[in-house]
């Protein structure tokens, strides 16, 4: 059995990882808080923006923690159009459950079905992000902590928008973003905890881009993505601020001749 390294550089990928997680929460918490107070096309901007940010975030976290991943005997690479397509599940399932939410007229039966939609489009997008890992060896998997790494995002999921239904104010969506981080983080490594590899030396060339040559860059790209869209949303007026606009203009054009 190859001794698995989850942590290769140190403290550096987890806190890094855990920091996009929290990053993407809390930039969904806060455009989702934005489209339940908004209609028409504006609602529905801010939901796919929300989605983006979230499924960016999660996304990120996992390879950012990828990056320091490693097993002894072994070098790893990874399958460009499989982690492509982990990036779009993430992407297409959190779109799906934010749209539950901020369209469901019955907010219980949108919250249930929006966190287990979620919930296992993460540890879909998860296991799938592993499948593209190349490695000189077989890998194997403990079920149970399989289940327990889908429990854990499932419930994480339901969480994230339960509090996009029910926070509002900064302070609380700051708080409500550092757990969702945290639980995303846990269902990571409890689903890398699940991992056995039994290497199988051999002098073949593996296919696939190292994470250096493929990972690390997109994972800087989606990062800045997070963070440019962070100014955006925080310069962009909310609907209190500019219904405030909008009635501090009213008396000047009505004495307007």
């Amino acid at each position: 059995m190859g001794h698995l390294d989850h942590a290769a550089l140190g403290w550096l990928t987890p806190a890094l990882s855990y920091a996009m997680a929290c990053i993407g929460a809390a930039l969904g918490l806060r455009c989702t808080v934005r489209a339940l107070a908004a209609t028409g096309r504006s609602r529905r901007n801010w939901l796919v923006t929300a989605a983006s940010a979230i499924g960016t975030g999660i996304w990120t976290m996992h390879f950012v923690a990828m990056l320091g991943f490693g097993v002894t005997g072994t070098d790893i690479r990874y399958d460009v159009p499989l982690t492509l397509l982990s990036l779009l599940v993430a992407m297409v399932v959190v779109c799906a459950g934010v749209f539950a939410v901020g369209y469901g007229r019955d907010r219980g039966r949108a919250l249930f079905l929006g966190g287990l939609t979620t919930g296992l489009g993460v540890a879909s997008m998860h296991y799938l992000g592993m499948a593209a890992v190349r490695l000189h060896g077989d890998v194997t998997y403990d079920p149970v902590l399989v289940g327990l790494s889908v429990l854990i995002a499932v419930v994480a999921a339901t969480a994230a928008l339960w509090a996009a239904l029910n926070i509002k104010s900064p302070v609380a969506v700051t708080i409500a973003s550092l757990i969702m981080g945290a639980a995303v983080s846990s269902m990571h490594y409890t689903g890398m905890f699940a991992v056995s590899v039994r290497v199988a030396p051999s002098g073949e060339a593996l296919p696939g881009a190292t994470a250096m040559q493929f990972i690390f860059p997109l994972a800087v790209g989606l990062g800045s993505y997070l963070f440019l869209t962070s100014a955006f949303v925080a310069l962009s007026p909310t609907a209190g601020e500019r219904e405030a606009s909008a009635s501090a203009q009213r008396p000047v054009e009505s004495v307007a001749p």
